[in-house]
């Protein structure tokens, strides 16, 4: 069995990311990039899909975790009856090919450690030759190839490259494993101690830029150490998540690929990076956004590859049991071919709200504004799969329609305030009409609530959004009924729930936890709404979710007390920032989205 999701931490340098457990096994590694074949497998299946473990041989009596500091250097102390030992895990910032360095250092007394590498590339599939080669073992299959360099003796068994050895205090026993195309000769060796105390120095000189110096530093800095491990430095694309197919409920079928790039956390994702002093990367994301982008708006997807690319077609892995025996496991996400209208308006709100935190107009992407707009002005009647990407009939969501609106107004105040040209009064009246038919068919009068689809009475969290992107006040009463209803229908034990699901519309089995970024959405409105002691009650208990080292997954079941879901999640981290600048009275995303 895998450990459970929360039992992870994250390593990673840029351009891909492996979990590591808190056992000491590195159960998920995609290499050379996130969306990469897996050569560490065993998260969604077992040990002989892949892993690499470094640990006490004999019993732990207690585990301990931390990063070091404002990093994404790894820390984790094994205690046992003997003695005390440290595994040090980092992956140096990426100038070559990618390594991935471990350090054994011993703490207190003698501890007998145990090295187990299994390595299955292709998600566990392929078993490599393995050949000790010039005082290294290399482990070679089709394109890729791995290098593992260490003083310890290293020998085989059943298809394992196994060690065993003892350190004492003050011994570091250190290991090097670095992939490279198997047609090339291996990359030359690193020094693992340099490497440690580079990769120290490299994430806490970027933790240092971070402005934000308010009650929740620890939580945002985390967060947005975890924003970067996610960014493709390469391009700036910021994955949703490093995982795929880890599941909404154990044993269930809702498992998604979540290696790529969603359009819907662009504006959030802005903000949190500009509010949080990172503007570099702010830049970064916003260009990947236009050339993701770029081409006719009929072909707009909801997300894309980590550099841009768009088929991401998916299958299923038959041979991996899947997290927990949650099956299918699945690669790719069919999801990018869904029409979800409500995407226009995250891409026309980005690029406005970029103007708005100081990053420079670019004539192009008024150009691609422009044939955004012509598109919706045809086409924004039609239903669509909405922001939960049902896999069931396609419907009129209320979100969708409200995000139509959104591109509508921003659209029309980029005229208004930044001075760009266009058709004002065309934009106008679009708007008007989007914004009566939504009131009028989106709303449940009887209830005094917004649905989640014109004509029905399920609820649905998404419909938070409308006070957050200006579409209705926060003290219109429309809005509180609707929160109203929400804390009524859609809570459970303190979380909010995405909707009322029976699979009639997703078109899925029904069963998830609770859904952490709507539960953000709710803290945001109780902020806004002057709330504050519920804003700050709700926000605090969601911080308590966080794992030992400050992660979270997408969702959580608070009945079971776990999380669910791929993990780290940027839809998770990215709130989690942009909640704790809402509360603390700091300019955010939705503070600036006030209706006129």
């Amino acid at each position: 069995m895998p450990s459970r999701i929360e039992d992870y931490a994250i390593i990673g340098d840029t351009h891909t990311a492996a979990l590591v457990g808190r056992d000491g096994s590195i159960d998920w590694w995609c290499t050379p990039r996130f969306d990469s074949g897996a050569c560490f497998a065993a998260l969604l299946g077992t040990p002989e899909q892949g892993r690499w473990l470094v640990a006490p041989a004999g019993e732990v009596l207690s585990v301990e975790r931390r990063y070091r500091n404002e990093t994404l250097v790894l820390e984790t102390v094994f205690r046992t009856a003997k003695g005390t030992v440290r595994v040090v895990d980092c992956m140096p910032p990426r100038t070559r090919l990618p390594d991935i360095v471990r350090v054994v250092e011993g703490v207190e007394g003698r501890v007998e450690m145990r090295m187990e590498l299994i390595v299955r590339f292709d998600y566990g599939w392929i078993v490599p030759w393995v050949a000790h080669v010039n005082g290294a073992l290399r482990a070679i299959a089709g394109p890729d190839a791995l290098v593992l360099r260490t003083p310890v003796h290293t020998r085989g068994e059943d298809f394992t490259t196994v060690a065993d050895f003892t350190v004492a205090e003050g011994e570091r026993v250190p290991f090097t494993l670095s992939w490279y195309p198997s047609h090339q000769v291996p990359p030359a060796p690193i020094d693992p101690m340099q490497a440690l105390e580079h990769t120290t120095e490299w994430w806490a000189t970027w933790a240092s830029h971070c402005t934000y110096d308010g009650e929740w530093r620890d939580a945002v800095v985390r967060s947005l150490i975890t924003l970067k491990a996610l960014t493709y430095a390469p391009t700036g694309g910021i994955l949703a998540s490093v995982t795929t197919s880890l599941p909404e409920y154990i044993g269930g079928v809702r498992n998604w690929d979540y290696r790529f790039c969603w359009l819907r956390d662009a504006t959030f994702t802005l903000y949190a990076l500009m509010m949080g002093g990172y503007v570099a990367e702010a830049n970064a994301w916003r260009d990947w956004l236009l050339r993701a982008v770029a081409g006719t708006p009929g072909s707009l997807q909801i997300m894309y590859g980590p550099a841009g690319e768009r088929r991401l077609a998916e299958f299923e892995v038959d041979w991996l049991p899947g997290y927990e025996g949650s099956k299918p496991v699945r690669i790719g996400n069919a999801a990018s071919e869904q029409l979800q209208l409500d995407v226009f308006g995250e891409v026309m709100d980005a690029l406005y709200q970029s103007h708005r935190v100081g990053i420079g107009v670019d004539g192009h992407a008024w150009d691609l504004q422009l044939a955004l707009m012509e598109y919706l002005e045809a086409n924004w009647q039609q239903p669509d799969q909405g922001i939960w990407e049902v896999r069931g009939p396609r419907r009129n969501f209320t979100h969708s329609k409200v995000m139509v609106w959104v591109a509508a107004d921003r659209a029309v105040r980029a005229i208004e305030e930044i001075g760009l040209e266009g058709p004002l009064d065309k934009w106008r009246e679009l708007r008007d009409t989007i914004h009566a038919e939504v009131c009028e068919k989106g709303f449940d009068k009887k209830r005094n609530t917004f649905t989640q689809y014109y004509g029905s009475k399920t609820l649905d969290a998404s419909v938070l959004m409308i006070p957050l992107v200006g579409f209705l006040p926060v003290d219109d009463p429309r809005v509180q009924g609707t929160v109203a209803a929400i804390e009524r229908e859609l809570m459970q034990n303190g979380f909010v729930l995405r909707y009322q699901g029976d699979g009639k519309v997703d078109g899925l089995p029904p069963g998830e936890g609770a859904f952490l970024a709507c539960t953000f959405w709710l803290a945001d409105y109780y902020a806004l709404a002057g709330r504050d002691d519920e804003g700050r009650a709700l926000f605090e208990r969601l911080l308590e979710l966080r794992n030992d080292v400050g992660l979270l997954a997408e969702e959580y079941d608070p009945v079971a007390r776990r999380h669910l879901g791929n993990f780290p999640q940027a839809l998770s981290h990215i709130p989690m920032v942009n909640t704790a600048l809402n509360l603390s009275g700091i300019p955010g995303p939705a503070s600036h989205r006030r209706p006129e």
